[in-house]
């Protein structure tokens, strides 16, 4: 912000709790903190006295200005910092990298017969809640079998005593208005009045019981129908309760006892590395693992292990609609007594941050910490694996084409059939990963005929071409306003570090012409094919360089190859297709664009169309018999000619 003095503003600040918000020259938010008192928090981070660790000393060097915002308490303050976290991701913030939501089984006891299913949103209504869950699969493996155990009803129906009667209509097929999972032995049928509420309520009681974690009763009556099944001779019955069985002790096997405690509780953990934190949470519920799951925090180097998981916390449990009775910490934090004071209001009732110094609590809290030292190492693996076939790879390639700097690379293909409808493909990689944002398409306009170095010719032509002239213009503005903050240049103005061409000597002195035209100055890489069409070398400085089959370096070049090919092929046959729905559909009297794409969604392919009779074209949504019949008519009344005509 021109014009601000930061000695002047920071006598302005006032003795009360709030916000700050720190900004760099280019406006951009790079820290947001709160403070008991703004005057002496935003203050400490300019004085020389102050022992800074080396990220806030390097935050601070980009502070270009600052504003705050006054909250009426520390409590308030909390909030709204972790809601301007997470909207503006500041680069010196401690955060969360991954923002997930998770599935809960909900039972609507308010409702007169309740029903079960999923959901990722907690309430404060009259139902109950368990989870939250790892596993979307196991939420509905488990929903599934409680619908079969019970008979509980699968409808969205709002079902009540009084205007039960109301339901009882007649259906096609279906006698007494019952639905089809009456039939099929999956409901008690109460919306027509054949189960009374107090027995409908009996079996979702089960119900809760098996999810409350209760499962012997239902495993000894599942057991002992299943024997008398079996000696009344009914082998089809029996079988059904076996298999009943198998899956509740399935599902029961899912999950450890941890604590005769039976308190839900969230046990949190971490490990680190010199670059890498990672954050496991056991989810305990009514004593029991139900399961676990691991996060990375990003923005840590230099952050001090009770900060990481106070950040964490804050950030975390602001997304999670479900707070547990107890969270086990590792280690004491700040804001202790105020993020508790924050999560048992969001929780409806007291809740506790507990650091726990000995018996099986602080064991929950080494067994999170091993998983999340397992979860690391694994973790360093696959980035060391990542490494070695993206960055690692690009080293390689810099090291054998004698190149330094490498970090973008593009590559080019043309694809057209008997020079039809030729279009180009430019992909972007960079630091060996794909940037498919930068990524572009190219119409091929000033070449006739199945001519790939002309087509090739035309697209660098364009896409240097345009870098240049934005460079030269420069930045365009954003649609939504004319402000010069609002401006900013296009990726075609990010030169390349080196260019890929598919193709031996001839592509590369092609786009050498180009660059030469357009006095740019780029390295040119070309592929050298053997007789079976691989690469098998890499022409670089007029010098065929050979290049090792099972490198990592081999296998990026391949990579980006088949990138630029399926890139140009998927684009010619998108245009493929649209040419082809227009010669024919287009043509049809009263079809609009609604209607043509109601039929290219509905049928498999245009000759379906053709053959359609008028019963199987008004089965398409939007269409009427008018239109049914203008199509039948154009495909059935047209001259023999025109009739396999396909555009």
């Amino acid at each position: 912000m021109q014009g601000f003095d930061i000695e002047e503003e920071l006598k302005k600040l006032p003795n009360k709790p709030g916000v700050y918000i720190m900004h760099n020259d280019r406006d951009e938010i790079i820290y947001v903190g709160k403070a008991i008192i703004l005057r002496n928090r935003v203050r400490s981070y300019f004085r020389e006295s102050t022992n800074k660790s080396v990220k806030i000393l390097h935050m601070v060097s980009h502070i270009a200005w600052f504003e705050y915002v006054v909250t009426g308490s520390e409590l308030e303050a909390l909030v709204l910092e972790n809601n301007l976290i997470k909207e503006h991701q500041p680069r010196y913030n401690t955060m969360l990298k991954d923002d997930k939501t998770y599935p809960y089984i909900k039972v609507t006891t308010g409702e007169d017969f309740p029903r079960i299913f999923s959901t990722r949103q907690v309430k404060k209504d009259n139902a109950k809640y368990y989870g939250p869950f790892t596993s979307a699969y196991a939420v509905n493996e488990t929903i599934e079998l409680l619908r079969k155990l019970y008979l509980i009803r699968n409808c969205n129906k709002r079902i009540s005593l009084e205007g039960r009667d109301e339901e009882k209509k007649e259906a096609p097929g279906q006698p007494n208005g019952t639905c089809l999972y009456y039939h099929m032995h999956r409901c008690k049928g109460p919306c027509v009045g054949l189960v009374s509420k107090e027995e409908y309520r009996a079996e979702m009681q089960g119900a809760i019981d098996f999810l409350n974690g209760n499962y012997k009763p239902l495993l000894k009556e599942l057991n002992e129908k299943m024997l008398a099944a079996s000696e009344e001779l009914d082998y089809e019955k029996a079988k059904e309760y076996r298999d009943l069985l198998e899956n509740v002790k399935q599902v029961a096997q899912k999950q450890r006892i941890t604590d005769s405690s039976a308190n839900d509780q969230d046990v949190i953990a971490m490990a680190r590395d010199n670059e890498s934190v990672i954050i496991q949470v056991f989810y305990i519920r009514a004593g029991k693992i139900i399961g676990r799951e691991h996060h990375y925090m990003k923005n840590t180097v230099d952050a001090a292990d009770a900060e990481i998981i106070r950040d964490f916390v804050l950030q975390f449990y602001a997304g999670t609609p479900y707070i547990p009775k107890e969270l086990l910490i590792p280690a004491e934090i700040e804001d202790r007594e105020l993020l508790e004071e924050w999560l048992s209001e969001k929780r409806g009732n007291r809740m506790s941050l507990i650091v726990p110094k000995k018996g099986k609590k602080e064991k929950l809290i080494e067994l999170a910490e091993k998983n999340a030292a397992i979860v690391l190492r694994q973790d360093i693996e696959k980035v060391k694996r990542e490494e070695e076939r993206t960055s690692g790879a690009v080293s390689e390639l810099s090291e054998l084409l004698s190149l330094e700097g490498i970090e973008r690379m593009e590559a080019y293909d043309i694809s057209n059939i008997s020079g039809y409808d030729s279009v180009g493909s430019m992909v972007v990689y960079e630091n060996g990963k794909p940037k498919r944002n930068d990524y572009r398409k190219f119409k091929i306009k000033t070449v006739e005929g199945p001519n790939d170095y002309a087509s090739m010719r035309e697209v660098l032509t364009r896409r240097f071409q345009h870098g240049l002239s934005e460079l030269a213009m420069g930045p365009a503005e954003d649609q939504d306003g004319g402000s010069e903050e609002k401006k900013s240049y296009s990726s075609f103005t990010r030169f390349p570090d080196l260019i890929l061409m598919d193709g031996g000597r001839g592509q590369v002195n092609i786009a050498g012409e180009v660059l030469s035209e357009l006095k740019l100055d780029i390295p040119i890489c070309g592929m050298v094919k053997d007789d079976n069409h691989r690469t098998r070398g890499l022409y670089y400085n007029n010098v065929e360089i050979p290049i090792d089959r099972n490198s990592e370096s081999f296998k990026l070049i391949t990579r980006i190859q088949d990138e630029a090919h399926r890139f140009a092929i998927e684009f010619h046959r998108s245009l493929r297709s649209k040419g082809q729905v227009h010669s024919i559909l287009d043509d049809i009297p009263g079809i609009g664009k609604t209607r043509r794409k109601a039929l290219m969604h509905h049928f498999d392919s245009i000759e379906d169309i053709k053959t359609a009779e008028i019963n199987a074209l008004l089965e398409v949504p939007s269409m009427n018999q008018a239109s049914a019949e203008a199509v039948y008519r154009f495909f059935h009344e047209r001259a023999p000619e025109h009739k396999d005509d396909a555009g």
